[in-house]
């Protein structure tokens, strides 16, 4: 758990300081830095639910395929 707090930490870190280098903003990097992780769970939940959708999985098992079948022709 400590290093998961510790990644989240670097990453609103992260955040804050590339975006207040780009815009020079001490309220948009503040902004951004707490929006993004919010925009960024909202969408992992429905990416989440729709991983395990049956046109989900149909479709990474046609990647593996071809993916195996481009590696067998090389």
């Amino acid at each position: 758990m400590a290093k998961t707090v510790s990644f989240g930490i670097l990453h609103l870190g992260t955040s804050f300081t590339v975006t207040y280098a780009l815009t020079g903003s001490i309220a948009v990097a503040g902004a951004v830095t707490f929006i993004e992780p919010l925009a960024n769970t909202v969408l992992h939940y429905f990416f989440d639910k729709y991983w395990d959708h049956p046109r989900a999985q149909a479709w990474r098992a046609r990647l593996v395929r071809g993916a195996a079948w481009r590696l067998n022709r090389a």
